[in-house]
């Protein structure tokens, strides 16, 4: 080799060297630039957890928790049936009302196996945080991916993470599908940055079945193929090309699919407005007015609720609706003109814009006009602009002289806002200690809200001040009196009240107003029940089982009115249906039992009260009933035996008492019926029943003058009482007859 070889040589081998140190350090730099990032996000987490701490001991349950959680059986009653259930009820949800969320409930559904019920609402606090904790962390970890700047992302980040806007969605459990879906979104989101920077279909695929979750999870997400567009428009630029349309296709079809499947759930179990169904005017003035009302509540969360009703009236005499207009008119025209300089603020506004269209009032589905939870997701529109800019300040004067201090100030600033945003949080999360303070505070931030005061009149009657309920009520019904289900829920309070005339009427009301509600016929069936109107009660009671046939419940309850009518065979069948559709009906179980003793089928009730005691083993009136059985077929032995179980569940049982003073007294036992003929008159003065036993017991055992003064009792209880007026003269002829003797 030559000299110059040589030397061409060695120089070739030191630039080799070279590249593979520069492509080793520049590894290591990334590698450290990541572990950067991932400590700062984890200090931010940290911010959140400690902000939203409080929430783990809230107990506030809200708008639809009932349907979530307290009164949906495949939710409280974990299986794998209930998932089934929650994927398989596509169209039409029988457990809760309104679209298809299979994951949302599934997950509600894991946190009653780990112990989550109404009454401790931890274990479904526990999750949301963890959900809103790991949003914030995508939050910072996708704004790190389009914008870099690791400090900004997670300062940006951290102000969505202790937003007081983010409160309803972590606090409230029944918006578990928002922070489920935001969760997914932000992944997909993140797979999709990935997918354009390296082109790699693993990417794709995973932000198609990430999109997926997140509209499992909760419809709203159905704009996600637009947002995509945006982002292709702004921040990363890309060139809108056929290939870049065409990309967008398979997830177009998911949209379009769960559009239809929402829109047709919600039309069958909801009342649903419609662009054209109150006037021409209505969609742009609303949406006008949420586009100021939102970005005023972001920039200036004070006052924040779940619940904002709609301005009345929804026209320009209206301020806020005035203001709405206008701030909009300028908003447009401002966005307009920064095209000149930067796509930033029309693209993140538009991505607000188009990630809260679903629920900015187009189509009207709640009596709402705009509530926190709605902004959760869009909030990150707004984050966007406020990272870009961010970081053109961060980075404008960074490597010259004062860029430092520059630095330093914006951080200082962010540190400022984010301690102002945190305080916010935590009074907010105040509110949601009970149920009561949440809906005191929603009628304090806004008076006319009718929805408002019921729930806070339903709060009110859980805590047992049912007359403060009935005004709240009664205030509901002067703002809008038309809504059914106050009149309903005013019923049940006067009904607790022991008002039960007043109760029916207000449910005779609610039916007229909202005859398809098989809940209003139940109430009034059950009014016209408890006030002895049988017939009227058997007709309101099939007609809630012809809404809903489905309610095991509504079945037994009929059952009960039938058998009240002597329509026993009817009222048989009706149990047996409501065993049809839940076998673990205990209650079901016991009324079948009553019902067949009484329509003298004796025999078959006994399997009836075994099964019923299988379930519920401790229940007192099972036991009692069942032991009357045994007597009926003559096996008093096996009856006492039924009497004392049901003594020993319930030692205050007047009627077992009764029941097994006659058991005693067949068995020649006078001494022990008469204690307990005794006990049961001590636990039940007026218990006519047992006096008469007693009396009879008495007499038989030769003690005619305590016997005398039993049916003297029974006389002042009820004056002129037939067979206690015969009893006192054959005492009487008796004396007679001995002293004659």
């Amino acid at each position: 080799m030559s000299g110059d070889e040589h030397q061409e040589a060695r120089r070739a081998e030191q630039s080799a060297v070279g590249s593979a140190d520069s492509l080793t350090a520049g590894v290591a730099a990334r590698a450290a630039l990541w572990r950067h990032v991932v400590l700062l996000l984890a200090a931010v987490a940290a911010v959140v957890v400690a902000t939203h701490w409080r929430v783990l001991s809230a107990q506030a349950l809200s708008f639809d928790d009932v349907q979530y959680l307290t009164e949906n059986e495949l939710v409280r009653n974990p299986s794998w049936n209930s998932v089934g259930r929650f994927f398989g009820e596509v169209l039409r949800p029988s457990t809760v009302g309104g679209y298809y969320q299979p994951l949302a409930m599934t997950s509600l559904m894991l946190d009653c196996a780990r112990g989550g019920t109404p009454d401790n609402l931890r274990a479904f606090h526990e999750t949301n945080l963890a959900l809103h904790t790991l949003n914030t962390a995508l939050v910072g970890l996708l704004l790190y991916a389009l914008f870099g700047r690791p400090w900004v992302a997670a300062a940006v980040g951290l102000l969505f993470g202790v937003h007081p806007l983010t409160v309803e969605s972590v606090a409230w459990l029944s918006d578990r599908k928002t922070l489920l879906a935001t969760c997914f979104t932000l992944w997909c989101l993140l797979a999709y940055v990935r997918y354009v920077r390296r082109h790699g279909a693993l990417c794709y695929g995973a932000a198609l079945m990430l999109y997926t979750c997140a509209l499992l999870s909760k419809p709203t997400s159905i704009m996600l193929p637009f947002l995509l567009l945006l982002l292709d428009y702004w921040p990363l630029r890309r060139r809108f090309t056929r290939y870049v349309i065409l990309e967008k296709l398979p997830l177009l079809v998911l949209c379009a699919a769960f559009a239809i499947i929402t829109f047709v759930s919600q039309v069958q179990v909801a009342n649903v407005r419609m662009p054209g169904d109150e006037g021409v005017l209505r969609i742009p003035l609303t949406v006008c007015h949420n586009i100021v009302f939102y970005l005023y509540k972001i920039f200036w969360p004070v006052a924040v609720s779940a619940y904002y009703p709609f301005p009345r009236p929804l026209d320009l005499s209206h301020a806020a609706v005035l203001a709405g207009v206008i701030g909009t008119g300028v908003l447009l025209a401002g966005l307009l003109i920064s095209l000149r300089w930067t796509r930033a603020a029309a693209a993140g506004w538009l991505f607000f814009f188009v990630a809260i269209l679903p629920t900015l009032g187009v189509v009207g589905i709640t009596g709402a006009i705009a509530a926190d939870r709605y902004a959760y997701l869009p909030l990150l529109g707004i984050l966007l602009c406020v990272a870009h800019f961010v970081g053109r300040v961060w980075d404008g004067r960074a490597a010259g002289r004062g860029g430092g201090l520059r630095r330093g100030v914006l951080l200082g600033v962010v540190v400022l806002l984010a301690l102002l945003e945190a305080y916010g949080t935590r009074a907010h999360l105040a509110h949601w200690r009970d149920s009561v303070s949440l809906y005191r505070h929603m009628v304090a931030v806004a008076p006319d809200a009718a929805q408002s005061r019921n729930n806070l009149a339903i709060a009110l009657v859980k805590q047992g001040q049912t007359a403060e309920a009935i005004e709240q009520y009664t205030a509901a019904l002067r703002l809008e009196p038309d809504l059914p289900k106050i009149y309903g829920n005013l019923g049940a309070a006067l009904a607790e009240l022991g008002r039960v005339e007043e109760a029916g009427k207000c449910y005779a009301e609610a039916v007229r107003r909202d005859p398809q509600n098989a809940r209003n016929h139940y109430n009034l069936g059950l009014t016209w029940l408890k006030t002895g109107r049988l017939p009227e009660a058997v007709r309101a009671l099939e007609q809630a089982v012809r809404l809903q046939p489905d309610d095991p419940v509504l079945h037994n309850d009929l059952g009960n009115a039938l058998a009240g009518m002597q329509q026993f065979e009817r009222g048989i069948a009706a149990y047996r249906e409501a065993l049809r559709l839940r076998p673990e009906y205990a209650e079901a179980h016991h009324n079948l039992g009553l019902a067949l003793v009484k329509a003298g089928r004796v025999a078959e009730a006994l399997p009836c009260y075994a099964e019923a005691l299988r379930l519920d083993p401790e229940n007192a009136g099972v036991h009692n009933s069942r032991g009357t059985a045994l007597a009926r077929l003559n096996r008093i032995d096996e009856a006492v035996v039924a009497f004392r179980t049901a003594l020993r569940c319930d030692p205050n049982h007047a009627r077992a008492h009764n029941n097994l003073g006659q058991a005693l007294a067949l068995q020649d036992r006078p001494d022990e019926a008469v204690e307990q003929y005794t006990q049961a008159i001590r636990l039940q003065p007026d218990y006519l029943a047992a006096y008469l036993n007693l009396g009879e017991v008495l007499a038989q055992t030769g003690r005619r003058d305590e016997a005398a003064q039993v049916y003297q009792r029974v006389l002042q209880l009820v004056p002129g009482h037939a067979e206690a007026q015969q009893q006192l003269e054959a005492l009487r002829q008796q004396d007679t007859s001995e002293q004659d003797q």
